[in-house]
């Protein structure tokens, strides 16, 4: 009898030790860093306008190839964008457009280890606004760097997209209409006004509300001599018609008009957490802006933004239509869970439990997103003549007061009939 406890006693020690520390591997597990905690420092250092920082943070984040390095590209590719190194940026954000359209697909061993584990043993492929807005971002830098041609590249490829999306039956909220608006402003800085037409018409069937693309479709159907539909927007939008009318005479009086267009990009998109009462599914949490709104004063004139996409918005319908779809992912994950741990258990109790206890722990929500977009993106059109021109945009609070950020362009050389994109993106 006495032999007997002497040998069963290590056996038991041992198993309850093993119990211990997977118990401990588990929750240890659990206290990983999440994407997001590894991105914060950057957002920190983009806040604080140290890009430097910043870029050498997401660098050496993006490089290794792994299950995060679309979305690291993706943030990676936005910081050089709002540190304003516009070529070193595109090539980052065609590594990543490259490499989503790579990941169109789930390979079977890590789906398996998705069911097991969590959503982020898979590799992230990205939302569809988000692959969008890669285009997007590349013709913004292109835009702003004066490569028309590159930037109707990009257009092309946004059209192309789209056309991919709508055959997958992709809901509206999915195909971003901002890319669409900006493909209809490169079309229509190149005098290509039939393109530009039906782009404009695209962004309106998504966006019937916004003010400034009623101003939009009467412009550009005169433009392209699309009289009919000129005459339809016309009776559409009465008011709108009656008040750009009365500026017809005194813009045929001078020059061909040239543009200023400012892309204002503003705050933090919605970022991504553990939901407070089950850390196995995300949830959306908003980011205080202090700056809401941008006013530019040029020529002792001042234009207001107006917003043109709302990616808040979009991130929050995107997470909701995917919530059934995650549960029942969820719910699978349960069952091969259960049934691997059964597996185990048949070879040896103890061990089944304890890989039932780590695949529960293991399964936390995944956090992944592409963490540096605005929260809103916000247009300010501005007629001017050719010449020499200097630009302040001024941040606003939703008082209408001015905020503390702010951006100066000074000698702006614009053309006659030129169209000139600046970007700016407010971060507090």
């Amino acid at each position: 009898m006495m032999g007997i406890i002497k040998t069963s006693m290590p056996l038991r020690f041992a198993k309850e030790s093993a119990a211990f520390l997977f118990l401990a591997s588990s929750l240890l597990f659990l206290g990983c860093a999440t994407y997001q905690s590894k991105i914060q420092p950057v957002r920190d250092s983009l806040q604080s306008q140290q890009f430097e920082k910043s870029n050498s943070i997401l660098q050496q984040l993006s490089d290794p190839e792994g299950n995060d390095q679309l979305a690291y590209l993706l943030d990676y590719g936005t910081s050089l964008h709002i540190s304003k190194d516009f070529k070193k940026s595109n090539s980052i954000f065609l590594k990543a457009d490259q490499l989503a359209e790579q990941l169109d697909y789930h390979s079977i061993s890590k789906v398996t280890g998705s069911l097991l584990f969590n959503e982020e043993q898979k590799q992230y492929k990205g939302d569809t606004f988000e692959k969008i807005f890669i285009n997007a971002y590349l013709a913004m830098n292109f835009l702003e760097m004066g490569q028309y041609d590159e930037a109707l590249v990009e257009s092309r490829r946004i059209n192309e997209k789209l056309k991919k999306y709508r055959a997958d039956d992709k809901k509206d909220f999915e195909l971003n209409s901002f890319a669409i608006y900006l493909s209809a402003l490169a079309w229509e800085s190149q005098k290509q006004y039939d393109d530009a037409a039906i782009a404009y018409t695209d962004f309106y069937k998504l966006e019937p509300d916004s003010l400034q693309i009623k101003k939009d479709l009467l412009r550009i159907t005169q433009k392209a001599k699309r009289f009919e539909e000129y005459k339809k927007w016309k009776e559409k939008f009465p008011e709108t018609a009656s008040s750009e009318s009365k500026i017809e005479p005194q813009v045929k009086a001078k020059p061909p008009n040239s543009e200023v267009i400012v892309i204002y990009q503003q705050g933090w998109g919605p970022q991504k957490v553990f939901n407070n009462f089950d850390y196995r599914f995300p949830e959306l949490r908003s980011i205080y802006s202090n700056t809401t709104k941008a006013k530019a004063t040029i020529d002792n004139q001042t234009f207001e933004s107006e917003i043109i996409y709302d990616t808040d918005q979009a991130a929050r319908k995107t997470l909701e239509d995917d919530r059934l779809s995650l549960l029942g992912r969820k719910v699978v994950g349960i069952v091969a869970k259960k049934a691997a741990a059964d597996e185990i258990r048949r070879k040896d109790e103890t061990l089944g439990l304890l890989a039932w206890i780590f695949m529960r722990f293991s399964d936390r929500a995944d956090l992944r997103q592409w963490s540096t977009l605005p929260k809103t993106i916000q247009i300010i059109r501005i007629p001017v003549m050719a010449g020499e021109h200097s630009l302040l945009i001024q941040g606003m609070d939703s008082y209408g007061n001015s905020t503390s950020e702010s951006k100066e362009f000074l000698n702006l050389q614009v053309k006659p009939g030129q169209k000139i994109f600046l970007n700016w993106r407010s971060l507090n």
